[in-house]
């Protein structure tokens, strides 16, 4: 019976897991409005049902029946292929994340770390793709930036995961949250998480690193002349790439699914409501980010990037390597 657990119950996993997803995604937007308004002394929504809550509904009906329109002057197979290339890596992130103990997200592969740097990588070209099929100059400009952004910080992003995995000492995800870790393990760790945090609103595009699609300046970047269920697509992948990288965060930084003194190793049952809490803890951070900071100018982005954090991951690595050859 290895075809079951080969196909059909990694599908079934999968097909659960993309349904959590959207409706994380849906719930993600009414979350960042309600505390947006509250960090601005207002009310938020609260006219479509109450509190607001059927708004992500309403907002998935407009976009639905919004009329899909391909302008005559873009490149159509590339327009097209955009917010796919978009949308698909995000998703795929997931397959490796574990959510309780010995239960990853669909597969346990011991090459965990090398998939989640892959796909970030390909997550790009989706950004690029609708830049440059999208033939509009404030698009091509959204999507330069974009790309020149998500490249230049996804270097210090792989020297801190290389250091991540030297810890680690496993490719695995799953391992690493079960593995056991000295204090000073932790300590490290933590003393690394703000940087690795403005790696991840870079990688995301979220506020103050939103250059890429600022409305004073590029009408919305790389998503101009998209409308419709395409430009829901774009925005579907913007939200889930800030809950997969929430989750990233709460399961290399802050232990997964685990709850300290193995509670969580005896009532397994209790992993993806932990795991869950933490990366809505997370969420709060980057929504309080965006209420809180100004945007830079593009130049001390990337200044930032290449003078100071880049250094700053390599030294932090090879000071780990250090660690790890003398204390482990």
């Amino acid at each position: 019976m290895d075809w079951l657990n080969l196909i059909v119950f990694p599908l079934i996993r999968s097909v659960i897991l993309l349904f959590i997803l959207l409706t994380a995604f849906a719930y993600l937007t009414w979350y960042e409005r309600k505390l947006l308004a509250r960090f601005q002394i207002r009310y938020g929504p609260n006219r479509a049902g109450p509190y607001g809550l059927m708004l992500p509904a309403a907002d998935a009906v407009k976009a639905f029946f919004k009329e899909e329109v391909i302008p005559n002057h873009v490149d159509k197979v590339v327009y097209l292929l955009g917010p796919v290339l978009g949308l698909i890596p995000v998703l795929a992130v997931w397959a490796v994340i574990p959510i309780t103990k010995n239960t990853p997200a669909i597969a346990d592969v011991n090459i965990g770390f090398l998939w989640i740097l892959a796909l970030t990588g390909v997550e790009s070209y989706g950004i690029i793709l609708a830049g440059w099929g999208s033939n509009n100059n404030y698009s091509l400009l959204g999507a330069l930036r974009s790309s020149a952004q998500m490249i230049s910080y996804e270097l210090p992003l792989g020297m801190f995961l290389v250091s991540i995995l030297m810890l680690a000492g496993s490719f695995s995800l799953v391992q690493l949250v079960q593995s056991p870790r000295a204090w000073w393990e932790w300590l490290w760790l933590w003393i690394m998480f703000p940087f690795f945090f403005i790696c991840m609103l870079a990688e995301c595009n979220r506020t103050p690193f939103d250059l890429p699609e600022t409305e004073n300046e590029l009408v919305a970047g790389f998503q101009t002349e998209y409308g419709g269920m395409k430009f829901a697509m774009f925005f579907i992948a913007e939200y889930l790439n800030v809950i997969t990288t929430s989750t990233l965060m709460a399961t290399l930084f802050f232990g997964g699914w685990k709850l300290p003194f193995g509670i969580t190793d005896f009532l397994p049952i209790l992993g993806p409501f932990v795991l869950a809490v933490k990366v809505i803890i997370l969420l709060f951070v980057f929504i309080w980010v965006r209420a809180s900071i100004g945007r830079p100018r593009y130049d001390q982005l990337m200044r930032f990037t290449w003078q100071y954090l880049l250094p700053g991951s390599i030294v932090y690595m090879i000071i780990t390597a250090l660690l790890v050859l003398f204390f482990k």
